[in-house]
């Protein structure tokens, strides 16, 4: 009886127990699901919303929970470890910037030494940070900090007339962004190879120079070389593109460093409609232009006199070495002789909207201010022709001329210097191998018809006649006959033009109209000979746009 009983006894606690696990795990796994739902919900969640639910004593000390609070925690604690940044910092100072300055020198300074290099004992504060996306194998930190600091910098300057001048520089002001690259990644301790920093934005610098013992204004010109110095050294030592790579690990990281990838080619062909910023007569304008504003890599142009409609016709090269991130600046001023130029406008193309080994026709508005984008005044529009030509463009054998100029005469230039120096191009000057390069041949231009243009006459038309010149001969060439009464005349006559350099020429026609005593002026088009163009927009006038249409041929 007895045994029957206790396998009745163990029945039942068998059953209690499966019945019981099961029951732990339906409400294990009730549990589980309703703590995955609410690390799902609190990972949403931000730092204010989470303050809301939990008391600050939940949270350990580090946790912060506002970008402010993460600066000011940051700023706390920069301010305790600067006596040492700023000890290491003016160490790389002095050995980094210092052959740069020297290198920079204007030509009434000598010499340009750091006698005393301390950055005082006020900290920068960080005003923002921000993390990039990067390609995986790296990451990139974007530190904005502004600095009103009491260095002490005294420079001992020696000018070309042997006289040796201690000057300091004082109340400096920074505000700027700084660009941090921590790659590659590895699998050892601390995870990087290298850290890479660069001056990514300088958004303002300031800073006062005092000759010790005296007033640096007693002595002409001498302020302004310092300043364009301090300026060209920060520029070509520190700001982005140009990076300092610290290794941390053993390897090589030469692939960090900075280096040319390409040559920009730019063509400045002309402006119109400029600003006159002349009270008797016109302005006298000419274009600087550069990709890094460094002295040694800014280009000016030749100054035109009287004109608000200048053309140019010159060319320049430019070396770029970061894509992405680069722009060509244009500036056009006005010459007032003795006085420093004042600025008509400036524009700015970026290089990323370039396509490698494609000539870009342009036409740029210009504006008062690149980076403060409220300027609504008409200031003139510049025209540019691009082309970027990378160092590993593959090499092609394309005739330049056939099929209407299918490829233009700049990519000529680029081909046949390629050509000859497939190895080496990367240490040649762009200069130097296409000085060679004349594109001689002759050049048919059958000019068909007008549209639109403006009436000039008391009858409500004109009698409308196209004269025909290249910018290198002064001389008018050719021109169309006259069409009597017409806005929109049909010449369809064909000029041939011997061309010498079609790589520096240019086409210029000129729509005039025919009184009997005498003519007036319509309106101008220009075409350079480096990119094909069926239709041509002419300036914009007072009254219409109006177009002229062309056939064109070029043999060489």
């Amino acid at each position: 009886m007895s045994f029957f009983l206790g396998i009745v006894l163990g029945i039942a606690f068998g059953l209690g127990l499966v019945i019981a696990f099961a029951r732990s795990e339906t409400s294990r796994s009730k549990r589980r699901r309703d703590l995955a739902a609410a690390v799902a919900s609190f990972s949403k969640m931000s730092f204010q919303d989470s303050r809301k639910i939990f008391p600050a004593a939940f949270y350990p000390s580090w946790v912060i929970f506002s970008h402010r609070q993460k600066l000011k925690w940051l700023n706390h604690e920069l301010i305790k470890i600067w006596p040492y940044v700023s000890e290491a910092t003016s160490e790389i100072i002095r050995t980094s910037i210092e052959p740069v300055l020297e290198q920079y020198k204007s030509a009434i300074l000598s010499s340009f030494k750091f006698s005393k290099l301390n950055l005082g004992t006020v900290a920068p504060q960080f005003t923002g940070v921000t993390i990039l996306e990067d390609d995986g194998c790296g990451i990139t930190m974007e530190l904005e900090l502004n600095w009103d600091g009491n260095p002490n910098i005294i420079l001992d300057i020696r000018t070309k007339l042997g006289v040796v001048l201690p000057v300091q520089v004082k109340d400096i002001g920074f505000t700027g962004v700084f660009r941090v690259i921590f790659k590659p990644l590895t699998e050892h301790f601390p995870c990087f190879g290298a850290v890479s920093y660069s001056l990514r934005d300088k958004k303002k610098l300031d800073f006062m120079l005092k000759v010790i013992g005296g007033e640096i204004s007693t002595i002409p010109g001498i302020s302004d070389a310092i300043e364009e110095t301090i300026h060209d050294a920060i520029e070509d030592s520190i700001s982005w593109p140009v990076r300092k790579v610290v290794p941390i690990l053993p390897g090589d990281y030469s692939d960090l460093e900075l280096r040319p990838v390409g040559i920009l080619e730019v063509k400045l062909v002309q402006a119109r409609n400029l600003t006159n910023k002349d009270i008797i007569g016109k302005s006298d304008p000419f274009a600087v232009l550069y990709i890094r504003p460094i002295r040694a890599r800014t280009k000016i142009s030749k100054v035109i006199s009287n004109d608000l409609n200048p053309i140019w016709n010159e060319h320049f090269e430019f070396v770029v070495e970061d894509v992405p991130t680069q722009n060509l600046v244009v500036k056009i001023y006005d010459d007032d002789g003795v006085r420093p130029p004042e600025l008509i406008g400036c524009a700015r193309v970026r290089l990323k909207d370039l396509h490698p080994g494609k000539v870009k026709d342009i036409w740029l508005k210009l504006v008062k201010d690149l980076e403060v984008q409220r300027d609504k005044k008409d200031r003139g529009q510049v025209h540019l022709e691009l082309l970027y030509c990378p160092y590993d463009m593959e090499d092609e054998t394309v005739n330049p001329f056939a099929h209407q100029l299918s490829m233009t005469s700049l990519e000529k230039a680029f081909k046949s210097g390629k050509s000859r120096t497939k190895a080496s191009h990367i240490h040649r000057t762009p200069t130097n191998r296409k000085r060679d390069v004349i594109l001689r041949g002759v050049l048919s231009v059958t000019v068909i018809s007008a549209n639109n243009l403006p009436a000039m006459d008391m009858s409500g038309k004109s009698d409308p006649y196209v004269m025909l010149s290249l910018k290198k001969m002064s001389t008018i060439n050719n021109r169309t006959r006259v069409v009597n009464e017409s806005l929109n005349p049909i010449w369809d006559q064909t000029f041939d033009f011997v061309v010498e350099d079609g790589l520096h020429d240019m086409l210029i026609l000129e729509v005039w109209d025919h009184d009997t005593f005498g003519k007036d002026y319509i309106g101008r088009c220009i075409l350079t000979l480096t990119k094909d163009s069926a239709k041509l927009h002419c300036d914009q006038l007072t009254v219409d746009e109006f177009a002229i249409n062309l056939s064109l041929s070029y043999k060489v």
